[in-house]
């Protein structure tokens, strides 16, 4: 494989809806460049021992990474996607794409002789989306993120969410008082990472005002790679102007990669 990407396509079809396409990548881990569900904020973790990403979108795709020390990177990246609308399938159906993904994975991982163990037999997926709560009573990737003190200090109300495992990225959005500005932490973990801290010292300029960490983690997830950022980034082409504090973004983000603990990224 080397640093090159795998391709390969499958027609599944059944007598209601006809024919479905999946398309499946496989790639090393030290291939920085991402896509798909490993990529977007919007996935939930697949579960079952995975490390992986389900994103369901109009378009359901999925990715899984996987410990393999014989490829660049020492991981494998598998990433799968339907390009069909997702209304027009059952949900037997989308469940099958997480299957097809991790059936895939765990036969290229024994192809490629990886050592990482695989995750469990998927039979459901998660297709839960954004939700919004409360600071106060937030339970995915927000949980335990927000102190009272926060919530006093800079007036904080609401939280947007993901639920909580080990997706390839993660993100937890906290809502300001000032109209139309709210803070956003994310996590990257494995390629998701590579690519983000490649685009960030490739662009320095738009990281301006982000607080950035990372922490060495377990496997091919190698190292784990957070943000905290005030948004709006910019305002009527200028850089927005910060409401929220140095010393307290530090604190948010410190919480907020306490919780990579559950990838196997001790953070002390």
């Amino acid at each position: 494989m080397g640093h090159e990407t795998e391709y390969c396509t499958a027609q599944a079809r059944d007598e209601e809806s006809g024919g479905v396409r999946l398309e499946l990548s496989l790639r090393p881990a030290a291939a920085h460049r991402t896509s798909g569900a490993a990529e977007k904020t919007s996935a939930a973790p697949i579960g079952y021992g995975w490390n992986g990403s389900f994103d369901a979108g109009y378009n359901p795709a999925a990715a899984v990474l996987v410990d393999c020390a014989p490829l660049p990177g020492k991981g494998l990246l598998v990433m799968a996607d339907i390009p069909e609308d997702i209304r027009k399938l059952s949900d037997e159906q989308v469940s099958g794409v997480v299957r097809f993904t991790t059936e895939s994975a765990r036969r290229a991982a024994k192809r490629y002789g990886c050592e990482g163990p695989p995750g469990k037999h998927t039979s459901t997926v998660d297709r839960t989306a954004w939700q919004e709560y409360p600071v106060a009573r937030t339970k995915g990737t927000c949980r335990d993120v927000v102190t009272a003190r926060d919530t006093a200090r800079l007036g904080l109300t609401t939280a947007s969410e993901m639920p909580a495992g080990r997706a390839l990225t993660e993100e937890c959005s906290l809502d300001l008082p000032a109209k139309g500005h709210s803070i956003r932490l994310t996590a990257y973990y494995g390629p998701s990472a590579q690519q983000e801290m490649y685009l960030d010292k490739r662009y320095p300029g738009s990281v301006k005002g982000t607080i950035m960490r990372s922490y060495p983690c377990d496997g091919a997830l190698g190292t784990a790679y957070f943000k905290f950022e005030e948004l709006p980034l910019q305002d009527a082409g200028k850089y927005a102007r910060k409401t929220v504090r140095g010393e307290d973004g530090q604190r948010l983000l410190t919480a907020f990669t306490a919780a990579s603990a559950r990838h196997g990224c001790p953070v002390t």
